[in-house]
């Protein structure tokens, strides 16, 4: 047959679309020919398919042979394409059936011995293959536990191209089917009890654990700033299913998706250096833009140490993403949506110095101020909760109490964000940090009495708008804290007071 078609996934971002390939042998000069917007990538698989189809004992088809990549007004990139490109010619040769061919979906990188290497974003590819209606795949082997995370298809794992073609062939165990992966143990986490003294900044913490709000600690070294960060991650709760295929999608875009882990059900951790790049935090490349550290940190937090270090476009390239949840990266070859709903913990000194006790330090004013101001108006107002930490007075605590473990707090946390999952449930919220500002002023307004502190932080000009709706979503936290209805003026003046703190 000298025309045979087959399918792959081409990805832009999170978004997969179904490619069509058709082969076409004819006369003329023995030579391949990709046509429909290859990139430099896929153009090359002229050699790598020819190499790995001859290595796998088979014969390369001595005639022109024209592949098609449809849509073909539409780039297609990377080397996920190959599998599917060498089966496709064969059955364009005859040597393999062509009706296996052209009902499966097929991704995978050919080494030039003919085997399967793994593609990043095998994830995505197969849910949109199943929007799609395709009912059967196959996958690099090294990708199956990932790819079986689909359900409503057959999915197989191939590690080589000679046990493909025996299964198109009509070997039916030739290919490998999904497994019962089992859920990798739970890593253990640094426990809240390590650190000492700080209760503000305990209860801050807890807060935002409970409602999903950004924080900002300031305080001298050596106060516990990053202990508590880094022990944010304990308090949450695991991801739901969806949360967790979000979650899982990016991370195999991004190729950090670990062979061990198919499913990620734990909230991520983002804690970059200071001198990251704009891109490694957001996203950036070329031609389509690949997705940074805050999409892999989607729905879990991001930590920036020594926040007033990092330089001032690196901070506010975030501020988009803390409002919306999500990220809009142009490139040249289209715009692409990355999911980015994470936590953002601030740490900072007070001043460049940074002394244990603020009596010492040596900083003129303009210098803490100028340091300080890394951290903008815009950029700070979209911050709910700041704390400042003061320096430990003691290695023990009062009366010889021991501080309370992550357990007991995790049990509030969790309790406060079922109170907001079922309160935002028929909205599509599950954090009171996720809920717009006019449905707090409207649907779910609160007493006159209750908001007379934000009217009047409005009237005088000490509170924007934005400042006024985050704050009510701090006291919807604590009245679930509380296991109370509704907030009230004693919720809403402790979440004015969180706001108010100011560093200098």
């Amino acid at each position: 047959m000298p025309l045979a078609q087959a399918w792959s996934v081409a990805l832009f971002g999170m978004d997969g679309r179904m490619v069509e390939i058709e082969a076409d042998i004819g006369g003329g000069t023995p030579k391949m020919v990709i046509v429909g917007l290859p990139d430099a990538a896929l153009n090359e698989a002229k050699d790598r398919v020819h190499a790995a189809i001859r290595n796998s004992g088979e014969e390369w088809p001595r005639r022109q042979i024209t592949i098609g990549l449809s849509p073909a007004a539409v780039r297609k990139a990377g080397s996920g394409y190959d599998l599917a490109l060498a089966c496709v010619v064969l059955a364009a040769a005859g040597a393999v059936p062509e009706e296996p061919v052209r009902t499966t979906v097929m991704i995978g990188e050919l080494a030039l011995d003919g085997r399967i290497r793994d593609v990043r974003g095998i994830l995505p590819c197969l849910l949109a293959a199943r929007r799609a209606g395709v009912k059967r795949a196959i996958v690099p082997i090294s990708a199956l536990p990932e790819a079986a995370l689909v359900t409503g298809m057959d999915i197989f794992g191939a590690s080589e191209l000679r046990t493909v073609l025996a299964w198109l062939r009509g070997d039916e165990d030739a290919l490998t089917i999904p497994g019962p992966y089992g859920s990798p143990s739970r890593e253990d986490q640094p426990d809240l009890a390590d650190v000492v003294g700080q209760p503000e900044a305990r209860w801050a913490l807890e807060v935002a654990a409970a409602g999903g709000h950004h924080l900002l600690l300031v305080g001298p070294p050596g106060t516990g700033k990053t202990m508590l960060a880094r022990r944010l991650p304990a308090l949450l709760p695991p991801l739901t299913h969806e949360q967790s295929l979000e979650v899982t999608a990016v991370h195999s875009v991004a190729g950090l998706l670990k062979p061990d882990t198919p499913l990620i059900k734990s909230p991520p951790f983002f804690a970059p250096h200071h001198t990251t790049s704009v891109a490694a935090l957001v996203g950036g490349g070329v031609g389509i833009a690949k997705p940074g550290g805050i999409s892999s940190a989607h729905r879990g937090v991001v930590f920036l140490d020594e926040a007033c270090e990092f330089a001032a476009d690196r901070l506010e390239s975030l501020r988009t993403a803390m409002e919306e949840g999500e990220i809009r990266l142009a490139r040249r070859d289209g715009v692409v949506r990355y999911p980015a709903r994470f936590q953002l913990v601030l740490a900072t000194n007070p001043c460049p110095c940074a002394p244990p006790r603020e009596t010492e330090c040596e900083c003129p004013p303009n210098t803490k101020r100028r340091y300080f101001a890394k951290l903008s108006g815009p950029f700070l107002d979209r911050v709910d909760i700041r704390v400042r930490m003061r320096p430990l007075t003691a290695m023990s605590t009062k009366d010889g109490e021991d501080p309370e473990p992550t357990d007991e707090v995790r049990k509030r946390v969790w309790q406060a964000r079922d109170r907001a999952r079922q309160r935002w449930s028929g909205h599509g919220w599950t954090t009171n940090a996720e809920v717009p500002g006019p449905s707090l002023w409207r649907e779910f307004a609160l007493p006159r009495q209750a908001t007379a502190l934000l009217n009047n932080g409005l009237k005088t000009g000490t509170l924007s708008g934005r400042g006024a709706d985050r704050c009510l979503r701090v006291a919807w936290t604590l009245a679930d804290l509380a296991g109370a209805d509704q907030p009230d003026a004693g919720h809403v003046a402790t979440a004015l007071d969180f706001r108010d703190r100011r560093a200098a």
